[in-house]
């Protein structure tokens, strides 16, 4: 497998560097994910790195889980407020419950729709990583669609929410900065998205956003195990069977609670998650090399509208809460 896996690493790395030279909207996933897709379809590759580039897109993708941990803190909760984030969570968990069936409804292929929904409703690609390996019957288009999907639209909110938002009539600059942060952070799809566009409207409005997205990130754990129940709910056995999480999942846990009760320098764990999003653009670059053009194409437009539902819902749901905690 050592030849596969270095093709990998070597494409995923590439990624890497190349994030620095291009615009925000194109992180270093996305381009890992694009140029796999390109290379697989472009050239026949030689079987003898199959073996390795299979490994790397799902273990490469369970061992990244471990390291992104380190951004999760259970203290942002308490930042935010008993009555903020009840409203955040609510949220949260209609997305997930609604995406799970509107999936269908929308004929998405596979597990695309839930995979957008989930992304959707807490952290983007990092939520499409946490999710992807544990459900049943994987497909490597459904990875890369749903992936595709919460980048371009995270990157399209952040572009005109900001602008949208402003636009309305608010009784204040002070309950607009809060009404607009809450929004952006608790609907768009990962941390840059929000940073871009919470910062972009002013400081006030950007360090409440900030907030409101890392209480949503707080909510990864409950949310899998949420979603562990519902797409295995109609299996065989009793109920303790939904907390019968993979090793990467129970690391994972394992590692935000320890973050958030012990004092550890913030610079390690920066270090550590960037990690992690190394790890994780090499499991994109993997599973970018597995994926045929001819069926993200046949799917992607199924993906596409489907997510842009969820977002719009989302963002109406939050607008319901933003009226009923006045």
């Amino acid at each position: 497998m050592l030849k596969g896996m270095l093709f990998a690493v070597g494409l995923g790395l590439v990624a890497v560097v190349a994030e620095k030279f291009t615009p925000p909207a194109f992180n270093g996933i996305l381009i890992a994910l694009i140029l796999g897709m390109l290379l697989g379809n472009l050239l026949k590759l030689p079987s003898a790195l199959e073996s390795g580039i299979t490994y790397a897109s799902s273990k490469m993708l369970e061992l990244s889980i471990l390291f992104l941990a380190v951004g999760i803190n259970y203290t942002d909760i308490a930042v935010l407020g008993v009555q903020p984030f009840v409203g955040v969570a609510v949220v949260v968990f209609a997305v997930l419950f609604l995406s799970f069936f509107l999936s269908k409804r929308f004929n998405c292929p596979g597990n695309t729709g839930i995979l957008v929904g989930f992304g959707t409703a807490i952290c983007g690609s990092s939520a499409i990583a946490a999710l992807a390996p544990s459900l049943q019957k994987q497909n490597k288009e459904d990875v890369a669609i749903a992936m595709a999907v919460v980048n371009l639209l995270g990157t399209f909110g952040m572009l005109v929410l900001p602008w949208a938002l402003l636009q309305i009539d608010w009784p204040s600059s002070d309950v607009a900065s809060s009404a607009i942060g809450y929004l952006v952070g608790g609907s768009l799809h990962s941390v840059g998205n929000v940073a871009g566009a919470g910062f972009a409207i002013g400081k006030s409005a950007g360090d409440v956003a900030i907030t409101v997205k890392l209480a949503r990130v707080a909510l990864l754990t409950p949310g899998l195990i949420f979603m562990t129940y519902l797409t295995q709910r109609s299996a065989e056995g009793n109920w303790k069977r939904y907390f019968k999480l993979p090793w990467y999942l129970i690391g994972f846990i394992i590692v935000t609670f320890v973050v958030s009760v012990v004092d550890m320098p913030k610079p390690a764990l920066k270090d550590i998650e960037y990690m992690g999003k190394v790890i994780l653009t090499v499991a994109m670059a993997a599973i970018g090399l597995k994926v045929s053009f001819k069926k993200l194409l046949q799917a992607g437009s199924r993906g596409l509208r489907f997510g842009l539902v969820m977002f719009v819902l989302q963002l109406s749901l939050l607008g319901l809460m933003l009226v009923l905690m006045r």
